[in-house]
């Protein structure tokens, strides 16, 4: 069941990265960034404010908003810490780069959640984990040729370090999840609440300095319908993920690899939407993705 959740979460973040690549594009970072997460607030506030009202039908619904201690809040702030870091970089690369170069790279992140789950989780892979998981390596080495051609330099492009940093932080996200959710047993819609109440204080105090030392000329903010529903599909997105990672016998390196059936719609989608370059060129290190993720789900 676990991995039908996470088919489910990667539909909803491929449609995310689509909003969030029209949401920023030729527009102000930080203010995109703080309105998508506002925006996944008010999803969540109702939910919130059920649970002090109305509890039992809140536990009905397997919504409920438990009462946390303050520890638990402090791991927590933990996440959106490194969360509110990952996104910054990766709002800033996406806005530079093509989405059909910035998603090849963002799906790098099983690797180093395969890596963190043999080390920390002793998750242990098989032969076709392996193959797999060089596969999607090998196909984003491939992207970053591609990229050449579209003016893309990577050893040169700060945004492509941006993009490989941010994909550092989230995959160490995704490894404190399974944490938070297996080992502090925090149910989803705790975790989804407290983390994007955080993770909008810290964001909104990094606009605050920025558009404090900034001047107005220089900021050109636009708002769009796809910031609120970057945030609202993320909220989905999470909400299936958490519920997968409830499983005990759920693998986050799977899991996370699971995901990165999200380039689908990104790259298709993407490419044609926002006319991007090399697109057919492009559909050659999907398929390497798509197979690397088709190995690990077969084994």
């Amino acid at each position: 069941m676990w991995m039908y959740l996470g088919l489910l979460a990667a539909l909803f973040l491929g449609l995310h990265n689509l909003c969030k690549k029209h949401a920023v594009r030729n527009n102000e970072v930080y203010g995109v960034l703080l309105g998508t997460i506002t925006a996944g607030f008010l999803v969540l506030l109702p939910i919130f404010l059920g649970s002090l009202w109305t509890p039992e039908t809140m536990q009905n619904l397997q919504l409920m908003v438990n009462p946390v201690p303050a520890k638990v809040h402090g791991y927590i702030l933990i996440k959106s810490m490194i969360m509110a870091s990952s996104w910054v970089l990766a709002y800033q690369a996406l806005k530079h780069l093509p989405i059909t170069i910035v998603t090849p790279i963002r799906s790098a992140g099983p690797f180093f959640t395969f890596l963190g789950a043999i080390l920390i989780y002793q998750e242990r892979p098989n032969a076709f984990q392996w193959i797999g998981f060089f596969l999607i390596i090998l196909s984003v080495f491939l992207y970053s040729q591609i990229g050449k051609k579209e003016g893309i330099i990577f050893k040169s492009n700060k945004w492509i370090y941006a993009i490989i940093a941010a994909t550092f932080l989230g995959a160490s996200s995704g490894l404190y999840d399974k944490f938070l959710i297996q080992s502090l047993t925090l149910n989803p819609p705790t975790l989804q609440f407290w983390f994007c109440f955080y993770t909008m204080l810290l964001v909104g105090l990094i606009v605050l300095i920025k558009y404090k030392n900034t001047s107005s000329s220089n900021l050109s903010f636009n708002w769009r319908w796809s910031i609120p529903a970057v945030g609202v599909l993320l909220q989905f997105a999470d909400y299936f993920y958490f519920k997968a990672l409830q499983d005990p016998e759920a693998l986050i390196m799977l899991l996370s690899a699971i995901k990165r059936s999200q380039l689908l719609i990104a790259v298709l989608l993407g490419g044609v939407l926002f006319k991007e370059k090399n697109k057919r060129k492009k559909l050659v290190p999907l398929c390497g993705v798509l197979l690397g993720v088709f190995l690990i789900l077969y084994s």
